[in-house]
C-alpha cells in the first residue's frame, strides 16, 4: 500500500473534495455570532428619505458587530411585497429572525438582538463600509442602467 497526495499515473477519474461549512456563513465570525446568524438572520429594510434614522440604524448594527443583510425598498412593488411580508409601513425596519421591529428604537433593537443570542460586545472584525446615501443611490442607478 502506498499513500500519496498525487494520484497514480493511470488514474482516470480523481475526485477532489472541498470541506467547508454547510451553512455558507462567514467562518471569520465567532461561533456565538455564527449560531445567532444561522438561527435569527438580521435584515435591515431601508428606503428613500430615511436619512439620519437609517444612518443611526447602520451605526448600531456596525458598532455591535452584527452581520446583516440590507434591503432597499425603492419601488412600489418592493414596498407592497414588504407590507405583505411584515404588515409594516415605513422604514427603517429591522427583522431578527421572524420578528419585525418598526422604526429605530435603540433599546428595543438591542433587546431583540440579545434575545436572539448576538453578543453584546462586538467580536473583532474589520470595520464594514460606512453607510452613505449617495453610494446607495449610485448602486441603484448602476443596476438600473445595466438592465
Amino acid at each position: 500500500v502506498h499513500y500519496s497526495d498525487i494520484p497514480p499515473p493511470k488514474a482516470e477519474q480523481v475526485e477532489t473534495r472541498k470541506f467547508s461549512s454547510t451553512t455558507g456563513s462567514d467562518d471569520t465570525l465567532p461561533y456565538e455570532t455564527r449560531r445567532a446568524q444561522q438561527n435569527f438572520p438580521v435584515t435591515l429594510y431601508i428606503g428613500p428619505g430615511c436619512g439620519e434614522t437609517c444612518n443611526q440604524a447602520h451605526s448600531l448594527l456596525n458598532k455591535r458587530g452584527i452581520p446583516y443583510n440590507e434591503k432597499s425598498l425603492k419601488t412600489k412593488e418592493d414596498i407592497e411585497a414588504f407590507k405583505q411580508l411584515s404588515g409594516i409601513e415605513g422604514v427603517p425596519v429591522l427583522s431578527v429572525g421572524k420578528t419585525f421591529l418598526r422604526g429605530f428604537l435603540a433599546e428595543q433593537w438591542h433587546s431583540e438582538l440579545d434575545i436572539a443570542g448576538y453578543p453584546k460586545i462586538p467580536p473583532y472584525r474589520a470595520p464594514g463600509k460606512p453607510f452613505t446615501p449617495d453610494a446607495a443611490n449610485r448602486e441603484s442607478a448602476d443596476s438600473s442602467s445595466a438592465k
